[in-house]
């Protein structure tokens, strides 16, 4: 049971198709958003599953850490984010994003100190 994404030159659009069997896919499909038949099939982008150590790994590189100023909060925000996305963002916690964004606009006491403790993160 296929999926793939296409182009559709009619609308500009580019659809994922779920197809039921691989006969399916032979039938030339329509375009769901407007009906169109013009439409070419993509390469899809591919992921990358990593382990955990390797994960850990590329955080580790010091070429991660380039550019990186540590008495300027919105540069640390920018690294943390980063970091987060790498660590597969979901597992950090709904409020990761909010407070990385807190401490690259004003620091969490809100007074422009950059200065986390344990309970802030």
């Amino acid at each position: 049971m296929p999926i793939y994404e296409y182009r559709c030159a009619d609308c500009g659009k580019r659809p994922s198709i779920f197809f039921r069997s691989m006969a399916a896919v032979e039938v030339s499909p329509a375009c769901p958003n407007c009906g169109g038949r013009h439409l070419t099939r993509l390469i899809s982008r591919t992921a990358q599953a990593l382990s955990e150590d390797s994960r850990l790994d590329r955080l580790s590189d010091s070429a991660d850490l380039s550019g990186v100023d540590e008495n300027d909060p919105k540069s640390m925000a920018r690294w943390a984010k980063k970091m987060g996305q790498q660590m597969g963002g979901d597992e950090l916690g709904e409020d990761f994003d909010q407070v990385v964004d807190e401490m690259g606009e004003a620091g969490p006491d809100g007074d422009g100190s950059t200065d986390l403790g344990d309970d802030d993160l």
